[in-house]
């Protein structure tokens, strides 16, 4: 086994990258503001190895606020070609700018009018030169020992898409909320879970009123089993909470005598909160900061809408 050959090939890889840096300027700025202006879609092409680029660059585009799709150039060439509209901007992706399938769409794009970016190893190429804006992705060498298999190359230009998807992300301002909304499966899909798909809700909320005495007020939380209970008024705003914790410390202080005093005697006025539209994560922070087990979850008129416990994150394995 030649380890020598392994770091070689990583090396020339990763120089790939790092000699795109001093590249990004004014073309990666025109090609920002053309994407970032975009009222279609962004559609990626490329063929062989460059076409599975462009497939994950158009992944990248649509899970991070950017609508987008792939186009075989084949397929565009014999019928699919009616996927690109008005308004839609098209980026290319051919190391030698010379691919005949993407040369054979240009005449069609010009006359549809969709501005074309292109991520190409040859300024002087066809397509770079028929691009409203060209990014130069050329690299020293491949690290195919043979020099022939696509690897340092297809690598310069992933790693251009990816800088252009995450500056187009930081442009439109994209959050971690609408990053959420378009990976709800596996396990980034839980850890990016909101407080309201995890919460106890409608009857599984503990709830008393601040004239409640405390031993029912014990009951309940018994009952609901979350080492705690919201107190609230007639309409359902929240007053305060009472934990287990509350309790123990005011038996401690006052005897059994103490279960007889009303729950608004005994909760804690101002609680930790928070909206069943926030990140789940954002509750578990919440919690280890605050060393606490459950926040009350709320509306805009503080309105209870339920109770998040730190089991209830754990028991996902999220984290």
């Amino acid at each position: 086994m030649s380890y020598e050959t392994a770091r070689k090939v990583l090396q020339i890889e990763a120089d790939a990258i790092r000699d795109l840096i001093p590249k990004v300027g004014e073309s990666f700025g025109q090609a920002i503001d053309l994407l970032f202006a975009c009222t279609g879609r962004v559609v990626t092409t490329g063929m062989g190895k460059s076409g599975f680029i462009a497939q994950k660059l158009s992944a990248t585009l649509s899970s991070t606020g950017t609508p987008s799709l792939f186009l075989h150039p084949a397929e565009a060439i014999h019928g699919d070609l009616g996927r690109i509209v008005k308004g839609d901007v098209v980026i290319a992706i051919s190391y030698s700018g010379e691919t005949e399938e993407i040369v054979a769409l240009l005449p069609t794009l010009k006359r549809i009018g969709v501005p074309l970016v292109s991520l190409t190893g040859r300024t002087d190429s066809a397509i770079a030169m028929a691009s409203e804006v060209h990014l130069d992705v050329s690299i020293r060498e491949e690290a195919c020992p043979l020099r022939l298999a696509p690897t340092a190359s297809t690598t310069a230009a992933l790693a251009m898409g990816d800088a252009l998807a995450m500056v187009l992300t930081e442009k439109r301002g994209f959050t971690v909320e609408e990053f959420a909304d378009l990976h709800p499966g596996g396990r980034l899909g839980r850890k990016l879970l909101r407080v309201e798909d995890m919460m106890h809700k409608g009857d599984d909320t503990p709830k008393v009123g601040p004239k409640t005495p405390l031993k029912d007020v014990l009951f309940e939380m018994t009952k609901k089993r979350l080492g705690m209970t919201t107190v609230t008024d007639e309409t359902g705003t929240l007053l305060g909470v009472i934990s287990d914790g509350d309790l123990r410390r005011l038996m401690e202080r006052f005897g059994a005598s103490v279960l007889d005093l009303p729950a608004e005697q005994g909760m804690t006025r101002t609680p930790h909160t928070i909206s069943a539209r926030e990140i789940a994560t954002r509750a578990l922070d919440m919690m280890e900061t605050n060393k606490i087990t459950a926040l009350v979850v709320i509306d805009s008129s503080r309105h209870v809408e339920g109770v998040i416990h730190l089991h209830d994150l754990w028991k996902t394995e999220m984290f």
